[in-house]
């Protein structure tokens, strides 16, 4: 008998967690399948239109990883290509937000140079 209240207890407990994120807490959602495969490519500074870092449930686990987004070129204000990094390392989330930052003011600077020119 204090199984079943248990069992129940537990139950009612995930489905008020989940609707209590599915409609309080979450704004957006969104998903990203990636292949394992690793592969060395080379990517223009010219193609990157952001770096991010987005997050994956993984083993139980949130994990956090780098992303560069690749311009569309047919389009400049979309997305052609999600591009991972550090796939096989795993980063921590201070260490990724180390390079992020790096990356943003690599960014920032190729925005305005040919600006100021």
């Amino acid at each position: 008998q204090n199984s079943v209240v248990l069992s129940a207890a537990i139950f009612i407990t995930l489905i008020g967690l989940i609707i209590y994120l599915h409609f309080v807490k979450i704004d957006q959602e969104s998903l990203l399948v990636i292949g394992l495969k690793e592969s060395t490519t080379f990517i223009e500074m010219g193609q990157v239109k952001d770096v991010v870092i987005n997050e994956a449930i993984h083993m139980q686990k949130v994990i956090y990883y780098l992303c560069i987004l690749l311009q569309d070129p047919g389009d400049p204000q979309g997305i052609s290509e999600v591009v991972p990094l550090f796939q096989s390392s795993k980063p921590r989330l201070d260490c990724l937000i180390e390079v992020y930052k790096s990356c943003q003011e690599i960014l920032e600077q190729r925005k305005t140079a040919p600006q100021s020119s």
